[in-house]
This record gives C-alpha cells, sequence and structure tokens, in this order.
C-alpha cells in the first residue's frame, strides 16, 4: 500500500521541527558557553528532552507509514536523517553541560567571557504589553533596548524568532545584548512604567 499524501506531509513537517530545534539548540549552546549563562544552558537541557520526545514521534510516524517494499530504502534514509538530528541535539547539550557543570573554560575562551559586555535575559510578554500583535520586525526590540532576541519560548514549543514571527502575550522571550537595555526590554514586555510614561508624554 502507497503511503497516503497527507501522511508523507506530516512526517515531513516533523522532521522540519526536528532539523530546526537541533539548529537552534547549538545556537542556544555556543551562546551559553561563550557568554557563561547558566540560564541558556537550562534552555539547552530543555530542549534536549523536547528534542528526544520529536525524534520518538517522527520514527513512530515512519514507521507507521505503510510503505511498499520499492519505498523502503528512502524511508530508511529519512530515519536516518532524523537520527542525524539528534546527534546534533546530544552534541549541544555537551556543550551545554560545560557550562551547568560549573567546569572552567579554557584560558582563550575565559578571556573571551571576560571581555564580553553582552548579557542573557528572560522577559515574560503580559497582555498589557505594547509587544502583544507586533512582529520582531515592528517591535524593534534591538534598535530600542539593545538586546535582540535568541529564541521565544511559547508555551511547550521553543521558536526561532523571524522577521514576521508575531510576538503573542505569554511568549517567553530569552535574549542577548548589553547589559544597559535589560530594565528597558522588561518594561516594555510587562507594559510598565516606561511604556505608560512614553504614552503619556
Amino acid at each position: 500500500m502507497a503511503i497516503e499524501e497527507e501522511h508523507f506531509k506530516k512526517i515531513v513537517e516533523k522532521l522540519v521541527r526536528l532539523k530546526d530545534t537541533s539548529e537552534l539548540m547549538i545556537d542556544l549552546a555556543y551562546s551559553s558557553l561563550l557568554l557563561n549563562s547558566t540560564s541558556l544552558a537550562e534552555e539547552v537541557a530543555a530542549l534536549e528532552n523536547f528534542m528526544d520526545n520529536l525524534h520518538t514521534d517522527f520514527e513512530l510516524l515512519v514507521l507507521s507509514s505503510g510503505f511498499t517494499p520499492e519505498e523502503s530504502k528512502d524511508f530508511i534514509g529519512l530515519i536516518r536523517l532524523g537520527v542525524v538530528t539528534e546527534k546534533i541535539a546530544d552534541a549541544a547539550m555537551e556543550i551545554a553541560d560545560v557550562v551547568l557543570r560549573g567546569l572552567d573554560p579554557h584560558p582563550i575562551l575565559r578571556l573571551v567571557i571576560e571581555e564580553a559586555e553582552e548579557t542573557v535575559t528572560k522577559v515574560t510578554v503580559t497582555e498589557n504589553s505594547s509587544l502583544v500583535g507586533k512582529t520582531i520586525r515592528q517591535a524593534q526590540l534591538q534598535e530600542e533596548t539593545g538586546m535582540w532576541v535568541l529564541v521565544i519560548r511559547r508555551g511547550n514549543w521553543w521558536l526561532r524568532p523571524r522577521p514576521a514571527t508575531v510576538i503573542q502575550e505569554g511568549d517567553v522571550l530569552i535574549a542577548a545584548g548589553y547589559a544597559e537595555g535589560e530594565e528597558d526590554l522588561e518594561s516594555l514586555a510587562s507594559g510598565n512604567k516606561k511604556e505608560q510614561t512614553d504614552e503619556e508624554s
């Protein structure tokens, strides 16, 4: 029995999600190391659990496809691609684990960390925030605060922010940038004094 088109689309969507998540984990892992950020390393650890479940769902979906013997080689290839994305995720976790275990970085890396002026912060977007309903491009967070969004955690999903990504109430924005911008970002996300003052002026 040949695989149904709808089922095949679900497999493709899962594989794309695996690829995007593994890439995001690598980005966050390197950032956690370079910024010596436990907060980012913890996000990588949470993503690893998410990735494990996603990979299991993907393999079950492929194995339940009812593919013909002629199609079997192609589907073995899909399963192997899924395994590769999990290996990338595991490598990201190994990088982040250096930070989580508090291991001393290489002397050169220590110098990079000491010289870095960036910091990492997490803020939650409230219903009062002017960011709700705006795209990343429209919000102009980097211009307004000097912070750029590395990842958006939305419930049990992690999103790599793109210019057209719409910010929603309850989103957790994980951002990096100059420490001076933390308060500004928090004000924008919470809809606190800074926004009220801007509106009144």
